[in-house]
């Protein structure tokens, strides 16, 4: 497929036979992965593991989204991008098998990073093809498709994970898992070949900067860090809490559940009122989040933050994406993608390692009330800087 934008935007055929595989394999991915990082924390709790050992498996996710987004979105601007696709998926499952053999927390914080990095690797390729064919007029809608089939896949991961580990135990469900990556290559499989161009400039801050976008990526870095922050110790929150693993799955596939439809309605309304009014009400509702947590004494708050944190990230999320991809040249649009993730990723790896900290002091809920303030923090930087765009408004 070239690098070229076209008529009707991935409409008909070519929606059905690129964006419809791509969104299947995503599904699929991302399905294992959501599944996996709610069986990390439980299973290293089960091992007698510490706050701050449980909240290094999140730093470990994050380390790899870093490394996997910035390595696959510099590799997908420059090379064809199908084998790209392979790759992310036969190394996910590769990595998760490996959890299969129930290894010591170190072995589990390696694979765990291995895994962050080819399922992320995977959502940046597959956000910079579909980026790079569409007009600025449909961007948000067409984005929207990838996205939501990767929240479809964390939605499926939460609830398909808390009954997996109730009735297969640690092993059985990790093995399940690792599965789940073949049924990925089945769509990738028969994509054409899609080409990268060659480009001798790489993509850098100093570039970010140049093209108005500080403040969104330092913002995005201060939410991450604040949400993975809470995200490491929620599942142990929820325990302390004394609800069962099968329904923190359920309540926790909110979010995802959610996310599915608000990439679809934010896409349209980002191309619609313009992508910073989508992204800012994302950011602001962010900060609600653990403050519902922290207030939460059963299922029915958490219920509440999990569906919040729905809205609040589909609608960040889309409108960041399409307004990067409005100010950023096409061919440089998987590396400046690849690197919004790492920006994001970097929050996330700081985030867990200062909550444990803070909840060993504090206690959980004053561990959430610290990551409101710093994605408050993240929310003032987006809103004070911006630039102005044809579709941004």
């Amino acid at each position: 497929m070239a690098q070229t934008r076209t008529d009707g935007s991935l409409e008909g055929r070519t929606l059905f036979h690129t964006v419809m595989p791509l969104t299947a394999a995503l599904a699929a991915s991302f399905t294992a992965g959501s599944a996996m990082s709610m069986l990390v924390q439980l299973y290293l709790k089960s091992r007698g593991c510490s706050t701050l050992i449980i909240g290094l498996s999140t730093s470990a996710l994050s380390l790899g989204t870093f490394l996997g987004t910035l390595t696959f979105g510099a590799l997908s601007d420059r090379f064809p991008r199908k084998p790209l696709l392979v790759v992310a998926l036969l190394g996910g499952m590769g990595t998760m098998a490996t959890l299969a053999l129930l290894p010591p927390p170190p072995g589990v914080l390696a694979a765990v990073f291995a895994r962050a990095a080819f399922g992320t690797g995977l959502g940046t390729v597959a956000m910079a093809i579909v980026s790079g064919m569409s007009r600025a007029a449909q961007r948000g809608r067409n984005l929207s498709y990838v996205s939501a089939s990767r929240s479809l896949g964390l939605m499926l991961g939460k609830l398909g994970g808390g009954f997996l580990l109730a009735y297969l135990g640690f092993r059985g469900s990790f093995a399940v898992l690792a599965a789940l990556p073949l049924l990925g290559l089945f769509f990738v499989l028969p994509l054409p070949e899609t080409g990268g161009r060659r480009w001798k400039e790489r993509a850098s801050l100093a570039m970010v900067f140049r093209h108005g976008l500080g403040g969104l990526f330092l913002g995005a870095l201060l939410r991450q860090l604040g949400t993975n922050g809470f995200f490491s110790l929620v599942y142990v929150y929820m325990d302390t809490l004394r609800i069962p693993a099968e329904l923190m799955g359920a309540v926790s596939a909110l979010n995802s559940g959610l996310q599915v439809l608000g990439m679809l309605l934010f896409g349209h309304l980002a191309d619609r009122i313009g992508r910073r009014k989508v992204f800012l009400t994302g950011f602001s509702l962010s900060i609600l989040v653990p403050l519902i947590f922290a207030s939460s004494r059963g299922p029915g708050g958490m219920a509440l933050g999990f569906l919040t944190l729905g809205i609040a990230f589909s609608s960040l999320y889309i409108g960041s994406t399409a307004y990067i991809g409005d100010v950023i040249p096409l061919e440089r649009q998987g590396e400046m993608l690849g690197l919004f993730e790492s920006s994001r990723a970097l929050g996330g790896l700081l985030g867990p390692v200062l909550a444990g900290a803070l909840a060993r002091v504090f206690g959980l809920r004053g561990m959430f009330l610290a990551m409101a303030g710093v994605i408050a923090l993240g929310f003032l930087l987006v809103l004070l800087c911006r630039r102005v765009t044809p579709s941004g408004h």
